[in-house]
């Protein structure tokens, strides 16, 4: 599979509109060579740089969004998709929890601590041969990848970068 997006190009930097710098709000993503039997798509965003006292982080990578459910015939992401668990558009979409204290449904940008260097954030596609059941209020990625586990198959990445000095 192959993710991209208008926003920003794979290892390049994203824009502060995207960010917790700028207005926060998810960008614009679209996909292409879709595995033929998929029923639902799911896009999870990490930052594996995020830092820690303990590397790496006991939970893994700083997670910024999960949006699963997405059904199989939709091919992009607008940019701005609202921070609530049930979706209208993409019809069927659910949105876990993040890793932010607050605020912690749907898309939140990268806001690494200053001065902590570039991080890396990963918006990876999987394609799944179900519909997930797995309830919005309890989504988040652990239990979205427990889910998705014998699910996949296919999957792309794009990998944007970040700083704040």
């Amino acid at each position: 599979m192959h993710l991209t997006s208008t926003a920003f190009d794979d290892g390049q930097t994203i824009p502060d509109l995207y960010t917790g710098v700028g207005k926060d709000v998810s960008p614009p993503l679209a996909w292409s060579n879709v595995p033929q039997g998929t029923k639902s798509l799911a896009v999870i965003c990490d930052d594996p740089d995020a830092p820690t006292r303990a590397r790496p982080r006991p939970e893994g990578p700083w997670v910024h969004w999960c949006i699963y459910n997405i059904p199989a015939d939709v091919s992009d992401l607008s940019e701005g998709v609202p921070r609530q668990s049930k979706l209208e558009q993409p019809a069927g979409a659910r949105q876990g929890a993040n890793d932010f204290p607050s605020e912690n449904v749907g898309y939140r940008g990268p806001m690494p601590p200053p001065g902590s260097g570039p991080h890396r954030y990963r918006f990876t596609i999987y394609a799944l041969d179900a519909v997930l059941d797995l309830p919005a209020a309890s989504a988040n990625k652990k239990s979205l990848l427990r889910a998705m586990e014998g699910q996949i198959l296919g999957e792309g990445q794009l990998v944007g970068v970040y700083e704040r000095s």
